[in-house]
């Protein structure tokens, strides 16, 4: 089976490191990816991933504001929030509205393949 990824990042260079990350893995695809929590929500309607791989800070709406109403939409989705070290406080909120994991930049392979593993077994 192959898992289903959207990317959401305002920066492009953080998209591409993640999908060039994630596909090296066979079983993992990225379907899609949004630059902004507005766009997030609009292509997990459309797309349906498997998984979100979901930045916090992004203009328009920020991750934690997608990642809730993400949940609303479809309460089993699997959101794993990307954070930066000494981001505790907004990472307590992200899981808040419903993030079901997390990786720190800067990213590393294989914890970047551990935690999407890890979320979708939960």
């Amino acid at each position: 089976m192959v898992v289903k990824i959207l990317i959401v990042d305002d920066s492009q260079f953080m998209r591409k490191l993640l999908r060039k990350i994630l596909e090296s893995q066979s079983e993992y695809m990225v379907i899609g990816e949004a630059e902004n929590g507005v766009e997030a929500v609009q292509l997990f309607k459309e797309l349906r991933p498997d998984i979100v791989i979901m930045g916090i800070f992004m203009p328009i709406k920020d991750g934690i504001s997608a990642t809730a109403e993400i949940k609303q939409i479809n309460p089993k989705a699997k959101v794993v929030m990307c954070t930066s070290v000494g981001q505790e406080e907004k990472m307590k909120q992200a899981i808040k509205a419903g993030a079901d994991g997390y990786i720190t930049k800067p990213f590393q392979g294989p914890k970047v393949t551990e935690a999407v593993k890890r979320v979708l077994q939960s």
